[in-house]
């Protein structure tokens, strides 16, 4: 199996690529910078054959992707700085890679006759309730221009495709770039206090492991819509942190322990308005899943305490 991964040098699709490896599968990466630009970790990755690609030339996505002939395409690529999303000036520049970049892939997959991956989001609906959201769910109600151009890429998916997987995930953390994790420990070293949102309510997606879970996706034909993050029950913000910082002081670093930094909840409107609205409740209901056939993702906790190792911050 010949697959092409878009990203890799955003956090899933380096982990995507490496998968690929691991099972003897042929992985070409592709970006937007003339080589591989992610993580110098030494992994199989940085070494595996790799493709300049500015998916929002339509052209060049057809004759490159063409060329390679792929049976699968995994499209990790998109803007994800949400309140960046926001700025006048960088809407239109946000919806050619989330959406007009997604349709000019999902064009030349169905001439190609190609499975395709899109990674999407909860931030697809509104946010709103308790009730986790339902993967075949079309009550799509976006809050922010980051969720709208990754719904209009999920339908330029949808529309133009038969043999797509679009999977939905939230609260991403992974080895190659930032994210929740990286950005608590640091503010952990320097503050004494550290105010943290308690009501908004998701899971933590750890792209290792969900890195599996694709390749495991592309080896069938179990189409459609799919949710995924790890399991172990939702959490807010506050109890990600509180948790990130006892499993650090488990691995030795007293910096993060209750004495040295303070970890304190507070509501979405006390933190302050960011420029993106976020959705309340990101709870994702991966019971489809199980039901066809795919091993979920491991517990939250035990996919942070393999990320605290894999980060190698105990010196």
């Amino acid at each position: 199996m010949k697959v092409l991964v878009t990203g890799v040098a955003g956090q899933l699709g380096h982990d995507v690529m490496n998968e690929l490896a691991k099972r003897g599968y042929e992985g070409i990466g592709s970006d937007i910078a003339p080589a591989y630009a992610g993580a110098a970790d030494g992994s199989a990755v940085t070494t595996m054959p790799y493709m300049q690609l500015d998916i929002t030339d339509a052209q060049a996505v057809e004759e490159k992707i063409t060329e390679v002939k792929p049976d699968v395409v995994v499209h990790c690529a998109a803007w994800t700085a949400v309140d960046l999303a926001e700025d006048d000036d960088k809407v239109e520049k946000v919806r050619a890679i989330n959406a007009g970049g997604t349709e000019h892939i999902a064009n030349v997959c169905k001439k190609l006759d190609c499975k395709m991956v899109y990674i999407s989001t909860d931030y697809v609906f509104d946010g709103q309730g308790t009730t986790p959201w339902d993967p075949d769910c079309r009550d799509y109600k976006p809050l922010n221009v980051y969720g709208q151009t990754k719904l209009e890429g999920e339908l330029a998916v949808s529309e133009n495709l038969d043999k797509y997987f679009i999977v939905r995930i939230a609260w991403v953390f992974g080895k190659n770039g930032k994210n929740f994790i990286k950005t608590m420990l640091n503010l952990g070293k320097t503050h004494e206090r550290i105010t943290v949102v308690n009501d908004q309510i998701g899971t933590p997606t750890y792209t290792y492991d969900l890195a599996r879970l694709l390749v495991d996706m592309i080896e069938t034909e179990k189409y459609g819509y799919y949710h995924a993050t790890n399991e172990g029950g939702y959490i807010s913000w506050y109890d990600f942190t509180k948790e990130i910082f006892r499993q650090a002081v488990e691995l030795g670093l007293a910096e993060y322990s209750e004495e040295r930094v303070q970890v304190v909840p507070v509501t979405t409107e006390e933190y302050g308005v960011s420029k993106a609205a976020r959705p309340f409740n990101s709870r994702l209901d991966k019971s489809k899943l199980i039901k066809n056939g795919f091993e979920p993702l491991p517990s939250w906790k035990d996919a942070l305490g393999r990320y605290l190792k894999e980060l190698d911050i105990v010196s």
